[in-house]
C-alpha cells in the first residue's frame, strides 16, 4: 500500500515539473468547447472557512501546483500507512518492531506499557496463526483479517493485536468516504450556519453524502415515515402532506 502511495506520489511530482502546461492547455481546450467558465489562476486564493486570511498571498496557481499536492501526501502519511502495511502478517514486510513503533508513535494513549507488551509478545503468535488458518487464506485486506480473526473466535486470543486492528481501520487516510465527508462539511458547515446542531448537522451530513440512496426514496416513503412517527392532533391524508412536501422542496 504505502509504495502505491510513494510511487503516486512521484508520477504526480513528474507531471507538475514537466507535464503541467501541456495539461492545463488541454483542460482550458476542454472548458471553452464546453462554455465553462476558466479562472484566473493569477489571483489570490481565499480560504473561505478562515476569516482572516488578508495577508496571504498566496494564488490560485501555487495552491493547486505546489501545496495541496504536499499536503495530500505528506511524510507522515506514507510513514503512517508504511507502519500499517507491517502488521499485515501475509507480507514479507511484516515486522514486529515497525508494529510496536506505529503503537508508540501514533497510539500512545491507547495503550499502556504492559499491554504495549502483552501486544509485543501475541505478534508472533498471531503472525504463525493467521498465516497457516484455512479460514483467513486468501483474505484481500486489513479489514477482512479483522473480520475474519473475530469470526473464528481469535480475536480474544489477540485482545490487543485485535484492538490495533480496529484502531488503524479508523483512519481517514485518503479514503473515498472521509474524503467525501470532509468535502461536505466545508460546504455545509459555513459561517452562516455556524449555530447548527451537531444532531441536525450528522443527519444533514449523512443525506448530503449519500444523495444518490437519497435520491431513490420517495416522497410517499417520507410521508408515510412522517406520519408513522406518532399519534397527532389531526390526521393528514397522504394527498395533502405530499402536496405540502413538494411546495417545501421547491422552495
Amino acid at each position: 500500500m504505502q509504495w502505491i502511495v510513494f510511487l503516486t506520489q512521484k508520477l504526480l511530482r513528474g507531471l507538475r515539473n514537466e507535464g503541467w502546461e501541456p495539461l492545463l492547455e488541454e483542460v482550458n481546450k476542454f472548458c471553452e468547447k464546453h462554455e465553462i467558465d476558466i479562472p484566473d489562476l493569477n489571483q489570490r486564493y481565499v480560504d473561505v472557512t478562515k476569516a482572516r486570511n488578508k495577508h496571504d498571498n498566496t494564488t490560485v496557481l501555487h495552491l493547486y501546483k505546489l501545496v495541496e499536492l504536499d499536503n495530500r501526501f505528506s511524510s507522515q502519511a506514507i510513514e503512517l500507512l508504511a507502519l500499517c502495511a507491517s502488521l499485515d502478517p501475509r507480507l514479507d514486510s511484516f515486522d514486529i518492531s515497525k508494529v510496536c513503533t506505529l503503537v508508540e508513535k501514533y497510539y500512545p494513549a491507547d495503550f499502556s506499557s504492559q499491554e504495549r507488551a502483552r501486544l509485543e509478545c501475541q505478534l508472533p503468535h498471531y503472525q504463525l496463526d493467521v498465516c497457516n488458518h484455512p479460514d483467513l487464506q486468501g483474505l484481500a485486506s486489513l479489514a477482512d483479517i479483522t473480520n475474519g480473526i473475530f469470526k473464528i473466535n481469535k480475536a480474544s486470543a489477540y485482545p490487543m493485536v485485535d484492538r490495533l486492528l480496529r484502531l488503524v481501520l479508523t483512519l481517514p487516510v485518503s479514503t473515498e468516504t472521509a474524503e467525501r465527508a470532509f468535502s461536505a462539511m466545508r460546504l455545509v458547515k459555513t459561517h452562516l450556519r455556524n449555530k447548527m446542531g451537531d444532531d441536525f448537522l450528522r443527519y444533514y451530513m449523512i443525506v448530503y453524502i449519500e444523495k444518490e440512496l437519497v435520491g431513490k426514496i420517495s416522497a410517499d416513503d417520507v410521508i408515510k415515515s412522517f406520519v408513522l412517527l406518532g399519534s397527532r392532533r389531526a390526521k393528514f391524508k397522504i394527498t395533502e402532506m405530499k402536496h405540502a412536501f413538494a411546495l417545501s422542496t421547491d422552495c
